[in-house]
């Protein structure tokens, strides 16, 4: 991955947490690794754990952000979030994926949070 692409990448999980933050999530890990696999953030609220993947694009050409979250990496943050739930579940937390979809263009970002965006498989 290219210097630049990761850069943007990071810029896109940093608006997504602050995001995240002003709507009252904690943030309980962030980039967590399980081998060559990890979740952009973990963040909780309220006794849900979400595992968020982040998604920042330029443009829309190929679609909306959160649309590019198919099944293989759906896969790998199911595999990543059972490694997480293991280390540091802690009893009646219920557990969720969601999907953040930053669109950064011409001077504006649109932040969308879609909840609860899949299941674990």
């Amino acid at each position: 991955m290219s210097d630049t692409r990761q850069q943007f990448g990071l810029l896109g999980e940093r608006i997504a947490e602050r995001w995240l933050e002003r709507n009252g999530w904690k943030i309980v890990n962030r980039r967590f690794r399980s081998g060559h696999r990890d979740i952009d953030l973990v963040a909780e609220r309220h006794g849900v754990v979400a595992f968020v993947e982040v998604k920042a694009r330029r443009g829309l050409e190929f679609g909306e952000p959160v649309e590019a979250v198919g099944w293989r990496k759906r896969r790998e943050l199911s595999r990543s979030a059972r490694v997480w739930i293991d280390r540091h579940g802690r009893g009646p937390e219920s557990y969720r994926f969601d999907v953040i979809g930053i669109h950064m263009a011409q001077n504006r970002v649109r932040v969308r949070h879609v909840e609860d965006a899949f299941s674990l498989t």
